[in-house]
């Protein structure tokens, strides 16, 4: 079975986020990483090259597969920030409807800046989201 690429690694996420040349998209990173730190409790850390993660739980795949993986997280990207909402977005219909510009996918929440959303009603997903995956 081929390895995981995505795992935690001792990159310093600090190092991570200021190496972003976008000063909009790194002060919403930044922004980003203190939502989900405080949501979680725990201190960000990287998962691969690219994922900023907060937490861990194991997850278990198709087929049987248990891995590490990331309560919630977010990466961001040239052309968007994407967090990553790891119980998806079924039961979130009503702070989606009032979240603002955004694109989901799965469980990718896609924003282009974090001025284009409610930052209150992202903070409730972020918390509800950690509270729901926290269980299982």
């Amino acid at each position: 079975m081929a390895e995981l690429k995505t795992k935690q690694t001792e990159t310093s996420v600090e190092d991570f986020l200021s190496e972003i040349a976008d000063e909009k998209i790194r002060r919403d990173s930044e922004r980003i990483s203190a939502l989900m730190e405080k949501a979680t409790g725990a201190k960000p850390k990287m998962w691969g090259d690219s994922i900023v993660g907060f937490g861990s739980r194991q997850l278990r795949r198709a087929g049987g597969r248990e891995l590490d993986w990331m309560l919630i997280g977010f990466a961001p990207r040239k052309t968007n920030i994407t967090l990553y909402i790891m119980d998806g977005f079924e039961r979130y219909d009503e702070l989606l409807a009032k979240l603002g510009k955004h694109k989901t996918g799965k469980s990718c929440l896609h924003i282009k800046r974090l001025s284009d959303v409610d930052e209150t009603v992202l903070t409730e997903l972020i918390v509800g989201s950690v509270a729901n995956v926290g269980k299982s």
